[in-house]
């Protein structure tokens, strides 16, 4: 694939665009592990521990699974010391009565700028176990930290509570700059919350609510109903009653997605990958080297239990490559 060039207003054809917006699936997916180690990796865990949250309580396949609380405090405190109602609608999946107790228990145990502080420090304590020097080279770092630096402040903040907060950490000189591995972590955290972000307008913008995206997307990736959206903290009741909604608008049936329903769901996954054009457009021929070397790096951090080895979104590989 050649990454075509624009300016940064994405003047490109339709043609360009769709293609720009596969190389941002694409790179969404080989960026994850990477990014999303803060959420797994031993050494974060026990940086949470030490400040008072609960250890984790399960393990799958040797990956520890992230506290509740813990998780949505840390993850939480990129927009500041807010009320959870705050971060249960930038989360925008969860279930709100399960995140604002969740926060509001963080809060009781430590502030934002330290939980934030011990989730950064961790991370790159993490990520210089799992990547070492013989897996990263010094021009290999420096070309995936400018690629991923001209993406993300191509990126406008309108809408995206979550990227501005990570954005906030850049903007106030707040990273460690010292560590080039640390800094592209950072700027990788950005990128996934602007896409994460994206993702809750494309579905809300088609009129589906936090239950009905998460039952449409199982399965649209093959799992059965009411399984994945179960970690989202949703009742039985809630599930049954969002089938329902879904079932009227014809969107499943007979407890399996209808046509309809996944010509929705890759349109919004579609309409994600395409308001993210911009930042690929600004990568330009690094985007495809970049993603390549993010991939080999998600390599290394799964096979350090830094993230799941599988998950649902690989299964969403399979469905909308």
């Amino acid at each position: 694939m050649t990454t075509p060039t624009s300016d940064v207003n994405g003047d490109t054809g339709r043609g360009d665009h769709l293609e720009l917006a596969r190389l941002a699936r694409h790179i969404s997916r080989a960026l994850e592990p990477f990014v999303g180690c803060v959420y797994f990796a031993p050494e974060c865990h026990k940086a949470y521990v030490a400040l008072g949250f609960d250890p984790s309580g399960r393990s799958v396949n040797g990956v520890a699974m992230p506290d509740g609380v813990a998780y949505f405090t840390s993850r939480g405190s990129l927009m500041g010391q807010v009320h959870g109602n705050l971060v249960a609608s930038a989360f925008a999946v969860f279930n709100p009565a399960v995140v604002v107790p969740a926060v509001a228990r963080g809060w009781e145990i430590t502030d934002a700028s330290t939980i934030r502080a011990a989730r950064e420090h961790a991370t790159g304590m993490f990520l210089h176990r799992a990547l070492d020097e013989t897996n990263i080279s010094l021009p290999d770092l420096a070309r995936v930290t400018a690629a991923l630096s001209r993406a993300v402040h191509s990126i406008p903040i309108e809408g995206r509570p979550l990227f501005a907060g990570a954005l906030s950490g850049i903007a106030a000189d707040t990273v460690p700059t010292p560590d080039p591995l640390l800094y592209a972590w950072f700027l990788g955290d950005c990128f996934r919350e602007a896409r994460g972000d994206s993702h809750t307008a494309a579905w809300v913008a088609n009129g589906l609510d936090a239950v009905e995206i998460g039952l449409l997307t199982e399965a649209f990736w093959g799992l059965p109903f009411k399984s994945y959206v179960r970690t989202r903290a949703w009742s039985t009741e809630q599930l049954d009653a969002g089938i329902d909604r879904l079932s009227r608008r014809g969107l499943v049936s007979a407890n399996a997605i209808t046509s309809s329903g996944r010509a929705l769901r890759e349109s919004i996954e579609l309409q994600t990958d395409l308001q993210m054009v911009n930042a690929i457009v600004a990568m330009g021929a690094d985007a495809e080297p970049v993603c390549h070397l993010l991939q080999t790096w998600s390599e290394s951090v799964r096979a350090a239990h830094g993230y799941p080895l599988a998950g649902p979104q690989d299964l969403a590989a399979t469905q909308t490559s």
